[in-house]
Order: C-alpha cells, then sequence, then structure tokens
C-alpha cells in the first residue's frame, strides 16, 4: 500500500474517532472498536445496563460519516413491516413502496431482544446480503449499512434471547460501562448548555467511506497468522467448556477486524497482537457455555483471552 495513502487513510479513521468522543466522554477503547467495526463492514451488538450512553454512541457514529441515523426501539407487538416497510395502495390503484427505517445507514435496533424472534429476523437478510425483501421483490439498502443493537442484560422479563445464528451476525459485541467519578464529572460539565451529539460535523463523506472499507481487505495477512486465527477459532470448538464454538463467519470477521484494526493503527500489516485484540470482542458472543460450568456469558471475554494465550505465536 501506499505510504501516503496509508497516512491518510489512518488520519482519516483516527479523526473520526475523536469526532465521536467530543459526544462519550472516557471511553475511548469502545469508540475506537466501532470506529474498526465501521471500517470492517459489521454490525455492532452493544450490551449493557441503561444510560451509559449506547444511543449516543450510534448517533454520534453516524453524524462523523454524514450518515442517514434511525432508531427503532423493539417492542413485542413491533411487526417485520414496521421495519422493513409495507406496499401501500394508492388512489390510482397501484401499489407503491414505502421504505421503513431499515432504509438509512446507521440503523440503531434498541433493545432488540424486547422484539419476537419474527420481528427480529427482519434483520437478518438486511445484515447479511444488504437487501430486504417486501412481498417477493427484492429492494438493496443504502450504503454504508450498518445496524447497531443494545440489549439489557438485566432485566430480562418480556424479552426474547437473540438467536445463535443473528448474534452470529454481528461482528464484535461491546460493553461501554460506567465512567469513573472523575470522568462523570466531565460529561456534567459537557453536557451543561446543549447535548455535544448535536455540535457534531460529517469529517467523512459517507461515499469516502467505501475507500477506506476496500483499504481495508488491501491490509496484509500473513499466511501464518491466517492459521494463528483459524487456530483460535478452532480451538473454541474443541474446549471442554464449551457446547458451541465460533462459526466460520466468525473466523472471516476475526481476520478482516484484524486487519481494520492494523489500518487504524498506521500498518498495512496484521501483527499477532491485532488478532489477539481482536478476539474477546468477536468471538466471545458466538459461542455457548455448556451447562454445569462456572463460566457465565458476562467473562466470557476473559475465557477468550485465556483460550488465545493458550495458543503459540506464529514467529
Amino acid at each position: 500500500m501506499d505510504p501516503q495513502v496509508l497516512s491518510a487513510a489512518t488520519e482519516t479513521c483516527q479523526t473520526i474517532a475523536r469526532n465521536i468522543e467530543r459526544a462519550i466522554v472516557g471511553k475511548h477503547e469502545v469508540v475506537v472498536d466501532a470506529v474498526t467495526a465501521l471500517l470492517a463492514q459489521g454490525h455492532i451488538l452493544i450490551e449493557d445496563v441503561p444510560g451509559v450512553g449506547k444511543t449516543l454512541l450510534a448517533n454520534a457514529l453516524a453524524r462523523s460519516i454524514g450518515g442517514e441515523f434511525k432508531r427503532i426501539q423493539f417492542t413485542a407487538d413491533l411487526l417485520p413491516s414496521d421495519i422493513t416497510g409495507v406496499n401501500v395502495l394508492t388512489p390510482d390503484h397501484h401499489f407503491t413502496f414505502r421504505r421503513g427505517p431499515l432504509f438509512c445507514n446507521v440503523l440503531l435496533a434498541d433493545e432488540i431482544n424486547r422484539g419476537t424472534p419474527r420481528t427480529q429476523s427482519s434483520l437478518l437478510e438486511a445484515m447479511e446480503e444488504l437487501q430486504a425483501t417486501v412481498d417477493g421483490t427484492r429492494h438493496e439498502l443504502m450504503h454504508p449499512f450498518m445496524v447497531v443493537a443494545t440489549q439489557n442484560p438485566i432485566e430480562l422479563e418480556g424479552t426474547y434471547p437473540l438467536p445463535f445464528a443473528e448474534l452470529d451476525r454481528f461482528i464484535v459485541r461491546l460493553r461501554i460501562g460506567y465512567l469513573s467519578p472523575e470522568q462523570e464529572r466531565d460529561m456534567v460539565r459537557l453536557r451543561q448548555a446543549d447535548r455535544p451529539v448535536d455540535r457534531i460535523e460529517p469529517v467523512l463523506p459517507r461515499e469516502d467511506l467505501e475507500h477506506l472499507q476496500k483499504l481495508v481487505t488491501d491490509v496484509t495477512i500473513t499466511d501464518a497468522l491466517v492459521d494463528y486465527a483459524v487456530s483460535i477459532v478452532h480451538r473454541t470448538r474443541n474446549s471442554e467448556l464449551l457446547d458451541h464454538g465460533a462459526s466460520p463467519r466468525g473466523t472471516l470477521d476475526l481476520v478482516r477486524f484484524s486487519q481494520a484494526t492494523a489500518l487504524l493503527a498506521g500498518r498495512d500489516y496484521v501483527l499477532p497482537d491485532d488478532i489477539k485484540r481482536a478476539a474477546p470482542p468477536v468471538l466471545a458472543h458466538r459461542v455457548i457455555v455448556k451447562r454445569g460450568t462456572r463460566r457465565g456469558p458476562l467473562d466470557m471475554d476473559e475465557f477468550i483471552d485465556e483460550l488465545v494465550e493458550s495458543i503459540p505465536v506464529p514467529i
């Protein structure tokens, strides 16, 4: 990759992250992971308690790329057509397609696990194939397209757990977490006058984002590191603590997220540390713990870290 192209791409990616941090206080790593997922053309699942900035992160991300942002509050009575859209009969007796909120650049699926499985499934085709089929007609989505879904891990009454196949379509699962007292004080001061997200201006035309996403695929990853990523995923499938390991899609996402991590760091080649850093957020939500083990779903990041450390790093 040309050094000037690489330098410009890295600076642009870092500018996006800094722009988002004008609204998100004290969560640099979460912001970097969100930008990395965007570069890797993936979708994000944010699992955390209310009020930590999940909606704010999605909105700031969309504003930074000049993208159209839409939000859907998932509830038990939400229908698939409320997401994809519906054909409407016009006065001249013709059907016209009225697009749903799915047709945007960044879609926030808030509390996605409160929607019924049928409603949740309306996102699967969009997340994988970037299209929606309504009454037998396929409608192409906007480019770029990203789903940022949230779920509350505490209040589980009236919720529908996300199917394994749906979880597998998210490139990463993130947790934002609480702020330190000092950071929370800074947040209060920042929001005294207005909403910081309203001051965020686009730093990258969304048309140029596709060029950055293409550069991610040009980042070099050696055969030895591909084997390293494959070994990590296969170890999840052979672990005695797990019923199910990560899928082949997980391997592809691990490699792509590692390539995006390298680009954000200013390199056109992947290091073993890129794969190590990518493994917990990319793989932790793709595995199922065996019943009766002491491992719970909330410490799977640590488990993936331990698993990665047990595999020799290629020289």
